[in-house]
């Protein structure tokens, strides 16, 4: 009796494999060409990034943010756009500003930290700052818990915050001495 059982099983399980191998054929079949494979000069990652996390109609990247690898953060959209080699968009996100804003500028990437707590108590992660204002530092972070909730404004921060995919993106982008310009 075990021994049919056992083969009952395996039969099931060949089935199963088979099932989902031919449903992997069936979705490898249907990707959209512009879905393609990275060219000999993209690596794997910047193709998983390459699509815009806000797909309702992004933003173009702001005409006075320069050219080059660099962050565009713009204080009037509270948006990020984080940009590639030849000027290509690689990631745009919203954000939710911090109470204290830098003045539009171009700054650079002045440390990062994997992990801490902001100054109003959030476990945060990703932290890459790039300047300080009257004592603030300013930077951006993502919740560990994935929220994003309007600073208290009679607390002066410096947190811009982004959502946990948006915030490794930027973790990745945006190493020491990367270039941050601040639009209005």
């Amino acid at each position: 009796m075990a021994s049919s059982s056992s083969g009952f099983v395996a039969g099931l399980t060949a089935a199963a494999i088979a099932a989902v191998g031919f449903l992997a054929y069936q979705a490898s079949a249907n990707v959209p060409d512009d879905l393609g494979k990275p060219s000999a000069t993209e690596s794997p990652a910047a193709v998983k990034s390459k699509t815009p996390s806000d797909k309702k109609a992004p933003s173009p990247v702001p005409d006075d943010s320069g050219s080059g690898e660099r962050v565009v953060y713009s204080l009037s959209d509270d948006r990020v756009w984080l940009v590639g080699a030849n000027d290509k968009v690689t990631r745009t996100f919203k954000v939710t500003p911090s109470t204290v804003d830098p003045d539009p500028d171009t700054y650079r990437v002045t440390s990062r930290t994997k992990s801490t707590t902001g100054s109003d108590g959030t476990a945060i992660e990703h932290v890459v700052r790039f300047t300080t204002v009257e004592g603030v530092v300013i930077g951006f972070s993502a919740a560990v818990d994935g929220s994003t909730p309007e600073p208290d404004p009679t607390a002066k921060t410096g947190g811009i915050r982004e959502s946990r995919p948006d915030g490794n993106a930027m973790w990745q982008f945006a190493t020491i001495g990367r270039p941050v310009v601040v639009v209005k």
